[in-house]
């Protein structure tokens, strides 16, 4: 997908206007540029940014998420937290324990004048928060761990979309043993082997 592809799908998929997509386009270049100081994505995506990082991020507002706060997991350099934060007018929470990283996210928000957008610092489960309406994570950690981790930051309404490769089918296998809930995986429009688990009413599964 070139970024004349993405800019269309984005145009027409989620109605995002030219002022918009011109504040992605500085993200990308923003983004790239802080690359080159910290590792914050893989070179090998750079030149594919606005599939892998762009639309790759923003596919997930075609689902409901209602207007509650947003819980981004892992959020590393951004995404795909950052691309809700400027595509919604929504409170959006990134959650990242590596302190280069949490530099370069607060250097972000400043300079796109993120109001609603905040950090969380620290191990995930330590953090103690209201449950958030939607929680996301990319490459953060398998299934099952991210549900032990974060669990005690959602509520049984809470969306949960969650991005993964080849593996979502035998990582949604293993969550099973030990988590219910309604689950169901939906391909990524940016990877034909890519996939997002969407979950609700996530919670331990009672042992007999």
């Amino acid at each position: 997908m070139t970024r004349d592809e993405a800019e269309a799908w984005l145009r027409s998929n989620l109605d995002v206007p030219r002022e918009t997509l011109d504040r992605l386009v500085e993200l990308e270049a923003a983004t790239i540029e802080a690359n080159s100081h910290q590792n914050l994505i893989a070179r090998s995506t750079i030149e594919s940014f606005w599939s892998r990082h762009i639309v790759d991020s923003a596919q997930l507002l075609k689902w409901p998420t209602g207007n509650g706060p947003w819980l981004d997991l892992g959020s590393g350099a951004g995404f795909p937290g950052l691309v809700v934060a400027l595509l919604t007018d929504r409170q959006v929470v990134l959650a990242e324990e590596r302190r280069k990283r949490v530099e370069h996210l607060q250097a972000m928000i400043k300079r796109f004048a993120l109001a609603k957008t905040s950090i969380l610092q620290g191990r995930v489960e330590q953090q103690k928060a209201a449950p958030f309406a939607v929680i996301s994570a990319r490459a953060f950690a398998p299934l099952e761990r991210l549900f032990t981790l974060a669990q005690h930051l959602a509520s049984p309404d809470t969306l949960w979309l969650l991005p993964k490769g080849k593996s979502a089918a035998s990582e949604l296998e293993v969550a099973r043993r030990t988590w219910q809930g309604s689950f169901r995986i939906e391909p990524s429009v940016t990877d034909p082997d890519g996939a997002i688990i969407v979950a609700t009413g996530v919670q331990p599964r009672r042992r007999r």
